[in-house]
């Protein structure tokens, strides 16, 4: 086993617990986080790490009490409050550590695959709850070697404690890079708009500007009136990948598939496009091929040979984009974005969009990532996730819960997180992949995408009894990457970019 160190501390880093939201002693949870108490939305983020030792457990335990435990929401109860109709306040609480640290001792012998043992053992936690006489939180270490890595450690949130980005904040807090172990691992910076030139332009310019800041107001407008229509009756289609209501209390199963970021990142450079925006296409390509596969079996005697098009027409299949409104870590270095990380509003923070998909055979691969693209930047030009996040408060506080969850008539949730960008290490141990996930949400099918250095992690949490064959689906996903690349390839566009 390789030899591991305690996690050194940061100078930068003595504002660290104040990461993720706090509240002081009594103070109720916020209208968002009674939401992920609601049936339909009651919400747990899990996520697996692997590892490429082994890990022990009595070292990770010891570095839970200086780091994990710091943060008042992950040492606090949940608690009703019968001065107050009820709703839940956080109330400090001694954690007691053997509660929250499982480590299971599988029969090895009895273990036809390591890969599936894991996965079936996710997949169980999703039948489960965490007490609310605890913290809502908990790992578990599996020190089990699999194909992709020696160890897996798994931590399983409510998502009221925190959003992705306050958990992604805790989890860089508690890592460092592998080629310097006291420095902060950091994430993707985002893109800067530069500013434009006042020398000249004049009348032209403010007129420009007084149009898209118009543009933006009239897309939101739209898409606040579309979201209505869609929670009043507009349901998407009913396909193969589409839920029934109540899906979001059935187990899930989460597979994941690991791809080239730098297959990625070289159709992106060639399309002029951003890597959500290649992500997005690549899903809007795999779920094609999927239900294009689905509905030809389901033709009379099975036919419908895979190059032909067996899709109806005029599919309405859409996402609930999530999106997280606090300000990105990647918009700095981390290692400053932690000095910093208390003048951040906390908690969960997140709006969402509709995000409309194409479903279509395409002759040109490339069309997938251009209509993507195009959505991707009319979405860009709206306040849309700002006004559901604010709707979903209003309604929480007026109306009650139910009427502030996310929408069920969608087909399906998906996310796209920063990852690091080189190869960390957490609490001393090497990480070999990351891939966050979750359950109870309201649709059958979740996506996740995550990049990690140079790799890019493609995170599926599905209903079963609505999708049975998640790995088809990853198969899909990761032929879907290599079809547009090698389109790429083919039409020359890579010689147009440095690359």
């Amino acid at each position: 086993m390789r030899r591991t160190r305690a996690l050194k501390p940061i100078q930068t880093t003595k504002n660290v617990e104040n990461i993720l939201s706090c509240t002081e002693e009594g103070q109720p949870l916020s209208p968002i986080a009674r939401m992920f108490h609601e049936p339909e939305s009651d919400v747990y983020a899990v996520t697996a790490i692997g590892f490429q030792t082994q890990i022990n457990p009595e070292f990770v335990k010891a570095n839970l009490v200086d780091i994990l435990l710091k943060q008042p929401r992950f040492s606090s109860l949940q608690v009703a409050d019968d001065k107050n109709g009820g709703q839940l306040k956080w109330v400090r609480t001694e954690v007691d550590l053997d509660k929250h640290v499982k480590v299971p001792s599988p029969d090895l012998n009895q273990v036809e695959s390591a890969d599936m043992y894991v996965e079936d053992y996710v997949s169980n936690l999703s039948r489960t709850k965490i007490s609310m006489s605890i913290p809502m939180w908990d790992i578990h270490i599996l020190n089990i070697r699999t194909s992709k890595a020696e160890s897996v450690g798994i931590l399983r949130v409510h998502h009221s404690i925190g959003d992705g980005v306050s958990l992604m904040s805790l989890f860089m807090s508690c890592s460092r890079k592998v080629s310097d172990p006291d420095a902060l691992p950091t994430l993707p910076a985002s893109k800067k708009q530069k500013p434009c030139s006042t020398s000249s332009g004049g009348f032209l310019q403010h007129f420009i500007e007084l149009f898209s800041v118009l543009l933006i107001y009239w897309n939101t407008l739209v898409d606040v009136v579309m979201l209505l229509i869609t929670i009043l009756f507009l349901d998407d289609t009913k396909t193969p990948l589409k839920g029934p209501p109540g899906v979001g209390s059935t187990p899930r199963r989460i597979v994941h598939r690991i791809v080239s970021l730098d297959d990625v990142k070289l159709v992106k450079n060639a399309m002029n496009a951003t890597i959500n925006d290649v992500m997005v296409g690549v899903t809007q390509a795999a779920l094609s091929r999927y239900l294009n596969r689905k509905y030809g079996k389901n033709k009379k005697g099975g036919g419908g040979a895979a190059g032909n098009s067996n899709l109806p027409k005029n599919i309405r299949l859409r996402a609930t984009s999530l999106v997280n409104l606090r300000p990105y870590l990647g918009n700095e270095d981390t290692s400053e974005t932690i000095k910093s990380i208390s003048d951040v509003k906390l908690g969960n923070l997140i709006g969402y969009v509709l995000f409309p998909f194409t479903i279509a055979l395409r002759e040109d691969a490339l069309d997938y990532v251009r209509s993507a693209k195009a959505a991707g930047q009319r979405k860009k030009a709206t306040l849309e996730a700002v006004c559901t996040y604010f709707m979903a408060k209003t309604f929480i506080k007026f109306f009650g819960t139910k009427l502030g969850s996310f929408p069920t008539q969608t087909t399906f949730s998906i996310s796209n997180i920063p990852g690091p960008q080189e190869e960390i290490t957490c609490f001393g141990y090497q990480v070999a992949y990351i891939a966050p996930s979750c359950y109870g949400q309201p649709n059958a099918l979740l996506i996740h995408v995550l990049s990690y250095a140079n790799t890019m992690n493609i995170i599926l949490s599905v209903d079963e009894e609505i999708v049975p064959d998640s790995h088809q689906l990853c198969d899909d996903l990761e032929e879907s990457l290599k079809l547009i690349k090698d389109a790429v390839i083919d039409k020359g566009l890579v010689d147009c970019y440095f690359y």
